[in-house]
């Protein structure tokens, strides 16, 4: 679903969008670095569609045992990407059971049967296991939306019945009108929907309003910094995978492919875990 606001202008007035990473915090990046020493650095905070046609979100906070539920995200998309997993039959949602086979961009899967994603029988329709029409393996994409005030994106895991809304929406809000994804704050929502049988959720998409001047600038300079970090970081991931493939063994990931400080040293990025949990029928 898409759905432009047409008070944009009013509330571009109203609404200046707070980008953190511009503003000197309390404490410096030495002193965060030290508290940190020796440990992973942070992954993204996960957001996942919910299943059975829940319409609020569930948002992970500093207390696991109290996430805030909300109907509504409002942010930038930074970036966004395929991610594509095929799971053992029967430990999809196992988190201590590793995927057969992965891929980090929609292109190249690491592991079993791995190989080009395009022509793969486990990414083909009606290649699922429970001789649905649906695939083997799980097409997901990955939106890392900014929240005003917030130092670090959100990650917005969209399961395959939530895909085709946002390419809708990615065309008519960003693609016609020649603007990349970070010169607007979306809104992004659920409603519910049904395949006869079951209930599920399914992502909605608005456009709130469009940057300019010296606010788009600045968010400009931040996503093109955050952008190149996840992509490289994506690639490190993909080569730990095949190497972690090839010499069948475990190990903890090096500290390279988990900390990515921007250039002027404004953020630090973390792995990105798997997604684990059941997804809308």
């Amino acid at each position: 679903m898409y759905e432009q606001n047409t008070s944009m202008v009013a509330a571009n007035e109203q609404n200046k969008f707070l980008l953190l990473a511009m503003v000197e915090g309390d404490f410096s990046r030495d002193e965060i670095a030290e508290d940190a020493d020796g440990l992973q650095m942070m992954s993204f905070q996960r957001v996942k569609i919910p299943a059975g046609g829940a319409l609020q979100f569930e948002v992970p906070t500093e207390d696991p045992d109290n996430p805030d539920y909300t109907r509504t995200l409002e942010g930038i998309i930074l970036y966004n990407h395929s991610a594509y997993t095929l799971w053992p039959e029967g430990s999809e949602y196992d988190e201590d059971t590793k995927p057969l086979c992965s891929s980090v961009d929609g292109k190249t899967g690491i592991g079993v049967p791995g190989g080009a994603c395009a022509t793969c029988p486990m990414n083909a329709y009606g290649s699922a296991k429970d001789g649905g029409r649906g695939k083997a393996c799980k097409n997901m994409r990955h939106l890392y939306l900014l929240r005003s005030g917030e130092y670090m994106p959100l990650l917005v895991s969209l399961p395959p019945t939530s895909i085709r809304p946002f390419k809708e929406f990615l065309n008519r809000a960003f693609v016609y009108r020649q603007r990349a994804t970070y010169g607007s704050l979306v809104q992004i929502g659920l409603k519910k929907d049904s395949n006869g049988s079951n209930d599920y959720s399914v992502a909605t998409f608005r456009l709130l309003r469009d940057f300019q001047g010296e606010e788009l600038a600045q968010i400009r300079a931040y996503a093109n910094v955050f952008k190149g970090q996840i992509k490289t970081i994506n690639i490190q991931r993909a080569l730990i995978n095949e190497e972690q493939r090839a010499n069948d063994c475990d190990y903890e990931i090096p500290e390279s492919a988990t900390a990515a400080p921007g250039p002027d040293g404004s953020y630090v990025v973390g792995e990105i875990n798997g997604d684990y949990e059941q997804l809308p029928a």
